[in-house]
Formats: structure tokens, sequence, C-alpha cells
């Protein structure tokens, strides 16, 4: 089983919509191994996009993601990373079907409820970024209804 980062934008925390992310996710069978809110500041922004950093719009992304806090999910699954972003849709909510996390709740390329890791190298090094070992979480998964 692989494990993956998923962190709820502000969008997705101010309009009410976490919980119901997080249960599509579960829905598909999805294992919650670590959650947690908290606030980014601009030196962990600057680390995590730091492939965009230099852009002149960088600064916009910065105080979107300060405008409040931020939900960080590690999740684990087989196929985790890819069956994770289809769940989501394409980055830009506007192109995402509906259906998709993105096609159902978000509005632009930047308001698109979540960031996912891209690949699985990227998901070791983010949920570094954002977990201490202490903070994810091995356990069975029951059924239930």
């Amino acid at each position: 089983m692989q494990t993956t980062l998923i962190l709820l934008k502000p969008d997705c925390i101010t309009g009410h919509k976490a919980g119901e992310v997080l249960k599509r996710f579960e829905d598909q069978g999805f294992q919650i191994r670590g959650c947690k809110m908290f606030r980014a500041d601009a030196s962990l922004l600057q680390e995590h996009y730091a492939h965009i950093a230099s852009k002149p719009f960088f600064p916009e992304v910065e105080n979107f993601m300060k405008s409040s806090p931020l939900i960080a999910v590690a999740i684990a699954g087989d196929n985790v990373v890819e069956r994770v972003r289809d769940l989501l849709g394409p980055t830009d909510s506007t192109k995402a079907p509906k259906g998709t996390i993105r096609g159902d709740f978000g509005v632009t390329v930047m308001q698109n409820i979540a960031h996912a890791s891209d690949t699985l190298e990227n998901a070791s090094i983010e949920l570094k970024r954002f977990f201490k070992p202490e903070e994810l979480f091995d356990y069975s998964m029951t059924l239930s209804k």
C-alpha cells in the first residue's frame, strides 16, 4: 500500500467542504493515515511551491494559501497517487468534469479545493514536509455499513 499527500486548501476549509471531500476519499477505500490542521507560513509555501516561487503570480498563490488554515491529509491505498488525482480531476476546476471533487466544488485553477502529490517520489518528499513520522499511523481497516 502506498501513501500520498493531500492538502485541503482555503476554499475547501472556508467553504465547509472538508468533511465531504474526506468522505469521498474514504468511500473509495482509501485509509487516512494522518490528518492535521495548520497555518502555512511563507517559508513553508516557498519550499512547497518552489517550482513556481519565481513566477509573477506566486504572491497571489501565497496570499491565498495563507488566507485560512489548511488541512494536510496522508492517504494510503493501492495506486494511490493516480487514483487520488483521478478523483480530484484536472487542476483547473473550470475543466474538471462533474463527479470529480474539483468539478463539483472547485471554482478556478487556484481555488481548486486541494493539492495532491503528482508522483510517489514527490509524495514521499511532501509527506515529510508536512508530517513527522510519529504523526502517521498504520492500522487495520474494518468495513461497516
